[in-house]
């Protein structure tokens, strides 16, 4: 309510430096701010309009499972030291999706993935590919941060796996980008290193997938770069696409 007022009186203000000095205004409107209103003798007060109803949209299959997930106390640990649960941020019919592999202290304050400096590099890297960030889907495999970002437990990628996987069904991206070797190995469960691995495709139930450098190993290794560079270029070409100049 304080904000329609607020912007109410914006306007009026607005409109009165334009020099309108008179606005009509119904009879209705007063009575709802209680107001007098002057009537004609014997004419009778109008009638109270009905409020009209503002449906509540349902939440979507996603939100339910985002839900769900940051409830979730299957990793002790996790959930006793963690801040928020990062679950994923994006469009909900994105064609590319990035997946890493768990929130570091940025994103355990914040709740939204990849928004340090590792991932402030990741928007980077998607906006010289002509996309925004709420173009695609980023996520990662771990919703919650572990301790001094060690490298997640198998039980804690298992625990957290059915939220990514649920997360790519309904997705249904045409390109998954995996970003490090904990991405990999928890959607391909293979035991290949990622230098190994990137810049080759493989598939996670039909569906594309590209390995490459996580962006904090960019941060340590700025030459490798040009490495994933050249995996996005074959990322919108699998897509249709061509980088932009």
């Amino acid at each position: 309510m304080n904000r329609i007022l607020d912007e109410t009186i914006a306007a009026l203000e607005e409109m009165k430096r334009n020099g309108v000095t008179h606005v009509e205004v119904s009879k209705e409107t007063l009575e709802a701010l209680g107001k007098p209103v002057v009537r004609r003798e014997g004419e009778a007060p109008a009638e109270p309009k009905p409020a009209a109803r503002r449906e509540a949209r349902p939440p979507t299959e996603l939100a339910t499972i985002e839900a769900r997930a940051k409830a979730c106390t299957k990793c002790s640990e996790l959930s006793r030291c963690r801040h928020s649960v990062v679950f994923g941020v994006g469009s909900e019919t994105a064609e590319i999706m990035f997946i890493g592999e768990a929130p570091g202290a940025d994103e355990d304050a914040q709740g939204i993935p990849f928004v340090g400096r590792a991932g402030q590099l990741l928007t980077k890297i998607i906006e010289a590919m002509g996309c925004r960030r709420e173009d695609v889907y980023i996520a990662n495999i771990i919703k919650c941060r572990p301790p001094e970002n060690r490298p997640p437990e198998p039980d804690e990628v298992a625990n957290c796996l059915p939220y990514v996987l649920s997360q790519i069904e309904l997705i249904k991206p045409k390109v998954i980008v995996a970003l490090g070797a904990t991405a990999l190995r928890a959607l391909l469960d293979v035991q290949l290193g990622i230098t190994k691995m990137r810049g080759h495709w493989y598939t996670f139930r039909d569906i594309p997938i590209m390995p490459t450098f996580h962006p904090a190993y960019l941060l340590r290794n700025p030459p490798a770069k040009r490495e994933v560079w050249d995996d996005m270029k074959a990322v919108l070409e699998k897509l249709g696409r061509k980088p932009p100049r």
